[in-house]
């Protein structure tokens, strides 16, 4: 099988770390999974490429490789006010890639070269929380969204922040492989569950520090062992011992969302799992997750995914047959 290509366009100086955020996702090599991209990076001018903490790094291939790509990735690059102009060549380089079909996306202020690539007009997009209102301002055009983790419309993405760039390039995993391929890719790199891109980029109001019996991490691992079963915010709450109001209130702050909102995501992921993994009917699984019946659950999957259990299970599924011989 052909690997995808991604390519990631680098600029000077480069930010490692955002840059790392994609190279860890699409690039490392682990055994327990089969490798499913091929990465590249590229630059304008080939050689060495200063970084923002001091230290050159040697990149061999220019804007040609983006000719071949699947998929570009555009790191951050160092955009301050006034940002600086991108080059024609880049510009022309990266409109030529999405005409081709390539998927193009952007990690924090890397969304400000899409932007003016034209490839964000009409489009909702996001970078870090720090930039957005700049975005807003050089590009009127673009629907700017500052309190998300990431926006994805298909051939074009963006994320926030570095970390939220991760969260990004797990989605295109899960959107690409399924999300049992992304949880191991998630599980290597001792990242938690994933998160969705409409989580709040930080809490919406200073709080002070949790104090260890404040997190709400002992709640969520014992409430996926029980998707199985009702649960409603007065079990949840009863479980964490807070009142309904409280428990709703830390959901917010911590997770910036719902219990409902968390809950139902938590049951359509496990219900992804089990279509990917094993040949149980539609009904079962409803049951499996908490949802009930396969007609809400049919329901449920649509909303959130755009199909439906069947075409998912044909597009990402594999029999049991197949799992044994892996």
């Amino acid at each position: 099988m052909d690997r995808h290509r991604v390519v990631a366009l680098l600029n000077s100086p480069q930010s490692p770390f955002e840059l790392a955020c994609a190279s860890e996702v699409f690039a490392t090599e682990r055994p327990e999974l089969p490798s499913r991209y091929a990465f590249q990076v590229c630059t304008e001018r080939p050689g060495p490429l200063p970084t923002t903490v001091g230290y050159s790094m040697l990149v061999e291939a220019g804007l040609d490789a983006l000719e071949e790509a699947d998929t570009v990735v555009v790191p951050g690059w160092g955009w301050q006010q006034p940002g600086p102009e991108v080059s024609p060549a880049i510009l022309d380089s990266l409109r030529a890639a999405h005409r081709r079909g390539a998927r193009m996306v952007a990690i924090c202020t890397g969304a400000f070269v899409l932007a003016q690539a034209g490839l964000l007009d009409g489009r909702r997009a996001t970078t870090h929380w720090r930039r957005t209102a700049q975005l807003a301002a050089d590009f009127p055009a673009v629907d700017v969204a500052s309190d998300v983790l990431y926006v994805d419309h298909g051939d074009v993405a963006t994320s926030a922040g570095s970390g939220a760039g991760i969260d990004l390039c797990l989605h295109l995993v899960r959107s690409d492989h399924g999300s049992a391929h992304a949880a191991e890719i998630a599980r290597s790199m001792v990242l938690p569950p994933h998160r969705e891109g409409s989580q709040l980029q930080y809490a919406v109001r200073p709080t002070p520090a949790k104090a260890p019996d404040e997190s709400l991490a002992p709640l969520l691992e014992w409430a996926t062992t029980q998707l199985h079963t009702p649960l409603t915010l007065d079990r949840l709450a009863a479980h964490a011992k807070l009142s309904s109001r409280t428990l709703a209130r830390r959901f917010t702050d911590q997770l910036g969302t719902s219990p409902g909102q968390w809950l139902l995501r938590q049951r359509l992921d496990a219900a992804r799992v089990l279509l990917e993994q094993t040949d149980l009917p539609v009904e079962a699984i409803a049951t499996r997750v908490g949802l009930a019946s396969a007609v809400n659950l049919r329901r449920r999957f649509r909303a959130a995914l755009g199909t439906t259990p069947g075409a998912y299970r044909r597009t990402f599924g594999e029999s049991r047959e197949q799992a044994r011989r892996k």
